[in-house]
């Protein structure tokens, strides 16, 4: 069972939920589902985030983010935790942000994470056409956690979110 929010855990989570990811600047770490919990522990704000993967390189800049947020919302002892466990996951990611990502140019996940290297590759929809005639060009995209395509109907290329 999770216990609702107190007003300052509110507050705080509004304020936190804002940071913009970096690498996708049209998504907050809220969207991303990144920022798993705010709560206040004996006077302290602590954040806890959740990277996309353990190794990603904008963490320390969402961190730092973080706090930033948290101080500018006149909370003054803050902490921002990271935690690996569970695993972040595709399937965090909001139906709001899976909607940025399209009208972003960059196709989100397709289907549930963990069934692609079971059941084969998932049709991924091209964000600028919609069309499902795609083809991979390379296994990563702009960053790792994106693979690029091209689109085979419209002949444009475009990132995908890749599932994980």
């Amino acid at each position: 069972m999770v216990s609702a929010r107190t007003p300052a855990e509110e507050r705080a989570w509004r304020a936190a939920a804002t940071v913009m990811d970096p690498e996708v600047p049209v998504l907050t770490i809220e969207d991303l589902g990144v920022l798993r919990e705010v709560r206040e522990e004996a006077g302290t704000i602590v954040a806890t985030i959740t990277p996309t993967y353990s190794g990603c390189p904008a963490m320390d800049l969402i961190s730092v983010q973080v706090e930033v947020a948290l101080r500018d919302a006149g909370f003054q002892d803050v902490k921002v935790k990271r935690v690996l466990s569970p695993a972040w996951t595709t399937d965090w990611l909001s139906e709001e942000g899976r909607q940025k990502l399209r009208t972003y140019g960059i196709a989100p996940p397709a289907g549930a994470a963990g069934r692609g290297a079971l059941f084969g590759e998932p049709a991924v929809a091209c964000p600028h056409c919609g069309s499902t005639h795609t083809t991979k060009v390379s296994e990563f995209g702009s960053t790792a956690c994106k693979a690029l395509y091209r689109c085979e109907s419209c002949r444009e290329p475009f990132d995908y979110f890749k599932c994980h």
